[in-house]
C-alpha cells in the first residue's frame, strides 16, 4: 500500500489546466462510451499490481432484502460509474489502472488486503457482522482507505453507528480544504458541493488513526453526496458538466492520496 513503482503519479502540470469544463467529459464519452461493460455476474479480475477499483458488498437478508426485483444498495451506479472513473483516472494520471474491469468484495474475504482502496455505496443500509468488522479494521491498520459514497444525510447516522463499532473510541472529524486529500493531485479550493440529486449540502469527514488529523486517513466519508452518480451519469447529460468534473476531481484526490502515503 506504498507508492512504489506507482510515483511518479502525476503528469505535467497543464493537465490541471485542461481538466475543466467539457473537456473532462468529452474525455470520457469519446473514451469508454461505445465499449462493453462487464455484467454483474462475471468473476473478479485476479490481482496483478494494477490500481482496481474494489467495490465492497454487504448482506441485507436480515432486513428482509434479497435481490429479487432490484438492485442492491451496495451495487448503485455499477459498473459504470467506476469504469468512467477508472479510464479518467488513467488518462489523467501514472496510475496503471484497470479501466474496464472491477471487482465487488465482502469485507471478510482476505482478498481485500490486494487493494489499498475501498468503495462502499449507501452504508445507510450496512450492518456488518463481526467477521466483516475485523476485516475492515485489519485492512485500515494495516494501512487502508476506505470511501463512503452515496448516501443522504438520514443515512449518516447508521454509518456513525458501525463505524463505532469497529472503532468504539473513533471520531468523525468535519473536514476543510485545507486537509491535504483536497490538494494530493487537484488543488480543490472550497467544498462547497451538494447532493446530485437531493441539493442537500455535502460534508465530509475523515476517521483518523488515533484521531490525529495528521495521522493516516482511515475512512473518507462523503456525507450527503453521490461521486459515482455524477461518474456514471457524465457521458449522458443529466448533471451539468462542471459538477460531474467536480466529482472526478474528488475522487482521483482520493485515490492519489491513499497510494502516496
Amino acid at each position: 500500500m506504498s507508492d512504489g513503482p506507482l510515483s511518479p503519479l502525476r503528469r505535467r502540470p497543464r493537465w490541471r489546466r485542461l481538466f475543466v469544463a467539457a473537456g473532462l467529459s468529452l474525455v470520457v464519452a469519446g473514451g469508454i462510451g461505445a465499449q462493453r461493460f462487464r455484467g454483474p455476474d462475471e468473476p473478479n479480475v485476479p490481482y496483478d499490481g494494477r490500481f482496481t477499483f474494489a467495490r465492497v458488498s454487504y448482506d441485507m437478508s436480515s432486513m428482509g432484502f434479497r435481490g429479487r426485483g432490484g438492485e442492491p444498495p451496495w451495487h448503485h451506479d455499477y459498473p459504470r460509474g467506476e469504469r468512467h472513473f477508472t479510464k479518467l483516472l488513467s488518462e489523467l494520471s501514472t496510475v496503471r489502472t484497470r479501466t474496464m474491469e472491477s471487482n465487488i468484495l465482502s469485507l471478510s474475504d482476505p482478498e481485500i488486503f490486494k487493494y489499498p482502496v475501498l468503495y462502499m455505496a449507501e452504508p445507510g443500509f450496512w450492518n456488518p457482522n463481526d467477521a466483516e468488522a475485523k476485516g475492515l479494521r485489519d485492512h485500515l491498520m494495516k494501512g487502508g482507505l476506505i470511501i463512503f459514497d452515496d448516501f443522504t444525510t438520514q443515512q449518516h447516522y447508521n454509518l456513525e453507528q458501525q463505524i463505532a463499532r469497529i472503532f468504539p473510541k473513533s471520531r468523525l472529524i468535519e473536514l476543510d480544504p485545507t486537509h491535504p486529500v483536497f490538494d494530493s493531485f487537484f488543488r480543490i479550493e472550497d467544498l462547497n458541493y451538494e447532493h446530485p440529486l437531493n441539493g442537500g449540502r455535502s460534508i465530509f469527514y475523515g476517521v483518523f488513526e488515533d484521531n490525529d488529523p495528521s495521522k493516516h486517513l482511515m475512512m473518507m466519508i462523503n456525507s450527503n453526496n453521490d461521486l459515482s452518480e455524477y461518474w456514471e451519469f457524465s457521458d449522458q447529460g443529466f448533471f451539468p458538466v462542471e459538477e460531474s468534473n467536480e466529482a472526478y476531481k474528488l475522487g482521483v484526490n482520493y485515490i492519489i492520496y491513499a497510494l502516496t502515503r
